[in-house]
């Protein structure tokens, strides 16, 4: 009965029970006095309750009526309040991008102003923020997602890979490499800082690599890769990371493979994920393009520095 009540039934209800006349809402809705009878004679027969008592042209809502009146106003005024910010934000030429935080701090804010300086007549808000976005109910036009690309948005496209190894300190690798220190001695002789927000845990590479650690109790968990770079830069111990994060530090020589013997793991990685309705703006398109062709140069570099460094790669499917 009440599936299909329809907008302009509650839209018209809601204007008449405000103004208290049905002339004064279809005044303020431009409709015709009768359009506005009719809209709410029709919501009343489908609810079978009585929503207004008339007298003398004036409408007094029945108790049923206050009900729906109450949800009805709080709704509407939230829809209009969305619709206005939605055209606000189109009309002002502006791309709302959401990106995990190490992410915008390591790699996209260091690249951004090119783009910036690139398209001035468009403004950008970026939301540094690990949650995914809802995009039914957020104004949001893009989101550059981490993972494995399994999710349920109407518009996923791969922009980049990732490559993982664990890295170290060059002084603290010095301090873990005793006379007979192989590599599972130095993985039990020290903590392992593990990014619990990262596709490749400790826990699973050390079983693919079939080392039989129990570094439980060693372990520093971290939620930022930022974090884990930096403990790792001042020798905290072993990050297991993001080569696309820590490239600066590996290229610097602040961190070091743990051992060239190690392969470095390559996997899909990043993703731009939006509604689909909304990749044919042209601020979409651009910044899409920039982003794939500046991760493609990363990428070269990455293979290039990996290559210098004479390591291998593997697939994180093997």
């Amino acid at each position: 009965m009440t599936r299909n009540l329809g907008l302009n039934g509650i839209v018209y209800f809601e204007a008449a029970a405000r103004q208290g006349r049905v002339s004064k809402a279809a005044e303020e809705l431009d409709v015709s006095k009768s359009a506005v009878s009719q809209q709410i004679k029709l919501l009343e027969q489908r609810l079978g309750v009585l929503l207004f008592r008339r007298e003398k042209r004036i409408l007094h809502l029945t108790q049923e009526g206050e009900r729906l009146f109450g949800t009805a106003s709080i709704a509407l005024k939230m829809l209009r309040e969305t619709l206005e910010t939605v055209a606000r934000q189109r009309a002002s030429r502006q791309l709302t991008l959401r990106v995990s935080p190490s992410f915008a701090a390591l790699w996209l804010t260091p690249r951004l102003g090119e783009f910036v300086r690139d398209n001035p007549q468009w403004n950008l808000r970026i939301d540094a923020a690990p949650d995914p976005s809802d995009f039914e109910r957020e104004v949001i036009d893009l989101e550059i997602r981490y993972g494995d690309g399994e999710w349920p948005y109407p518009y996923v496209k791969l922009v980049g890979r990732d490559y993982v190894l664990p890295l170290v300190s060059p002084t603290h690798l010095e301090e873990l490499l005793t006379e007979n220190a192989d590599l599972e001695t130095i993985f039990r002789s020290t903590r392992l800082i593990d990014s619990v927000k990262t596709m490749i845990r400790w826990d699973a590479w050390l079983v693919r690599n079939g080392f039989h650690v129990d570094n439980t109790n060693s372990l520093v968990q971290i939620d930022r890769s930022a974090m884990s770079i930096q403990l790792a830069v001042q020798g905290t111990g072993i990050a297991l990371e993001s080569l696309t994060l820590a490239y600066d530090e590996l290229a610097r020589g602040t961190l070091v493979p743990v051992s060239p013997l190690i392969p470095v793991i390559e996997t899909p990685a990043y993703w731009i994920v939006g509604p689909s309705r909304l990749q044919s703006r042209r601020i979409n398109q651009l910044f899409t393009s920039w982003l794939c062709s500046k991760l493609d140069d990363h990428d070269r570099d990455i293979r290039s520095l990996i290559h210098d460094l004479k390591l291998k790669t593997t697939s994180a499917d093997t």
